[in-house]
């Protein structure tokens, strides 16, 4: 590895195998190499990190944790992959952890740099690329709703996810379908019906004549 220039390593990635030579370059001259050891943290769920990693050996998994320290494995790492290109684009902490299972050696490019390899009119570009990056950051929670959590848990964290502000409170506006909530949660329109029934005798929540859903503070302790 260490006869290999920055170059010869940038086209080894097919993420960047349709550069053209003066676009690799200047990402080649951007990037800098690191080592990792076994089981040592490349990204940490809840953290920034301002880099994207690129894997150029080794092996690492995608994680992601409740507070309980349940881990759920999202993805599995191999040479060519890469990592933090979603922080990078929306500037939004990790959701998830990446954690080497073997010695692996890294590409890591900056935020500046980054930046300067994209077109120069971007604002296009970056609006699409947030869209998908938010998509893909509520398919990971979605992941792990469903992994880590019993109903009750699901049902809460759909109920917070869909609420808006409204006057201090937290409200889902409209009425909340047992039905659409039973397809996003995963569970049974029966099971649905019978914890957002007990949720509202708990005084968890409480559904307005409008037919939205108030938010009590107590919810987020039933996930």
């Amino acid at each position: 590895m260490s006869m290999l220039t920055n170059l010869d390593l940038i086209r080894r990635v097919p993420l960047f195998s349709l550069l053209t030579t003066e676009q690799a370059q200047a990402i080649a001259d951007g990037v800098v190499k690191r080592r990792f050891r076994r089981g040592e943290l490349v990204v940490e769920q809840g953290k920034k990190s301002n880099a994207l990693y690129i894997l150029l050996s080794g092996r690492a998994r995608v994680l992601t944790a409740d507070s309980r320290g349940r881990e759920v494995i999202l993805a599995v790492l191999e040479a060519g992959d890469y990592v933090g290109e979603m922080s990078l684009i929306d500037n939004q902490p990790h959701s998830a952890t990446v954690r080497c299972e073997v010695q692996s050696d890294m590409l890591i490019l900056g935020r500046a740099e980054f930046a300067r390899c994209l077109p120069e009119n971007s604002s296009l570009s970056y609006a699409i690329m947030r869209g998908l990056v938010a998509r893909l950051r509520s398919a990971d929670r979605q992941i792990e709703s469903l992994a880590l959590l019993d109903v009750y848990g699901r049902v809460a964290r759909a109920l917070l996810d869909m609420a808006e502000e409204v006057d201090g409170q937290q409200v889902v506006r409209g009425k909340v379908s047992r039905q659409d909530m039973a397809k996003v949660v995963g569970a049974s329109r029966e099971m649905v019906s019978r914890v957002m029934k007990d949720l509202e005798e708990r005084g968890v929540i409480e559904t307005l004549d409008t037919g939205s859903v108030l938010l009590k503070e107590r919810l987020a302790a039933t996930e």
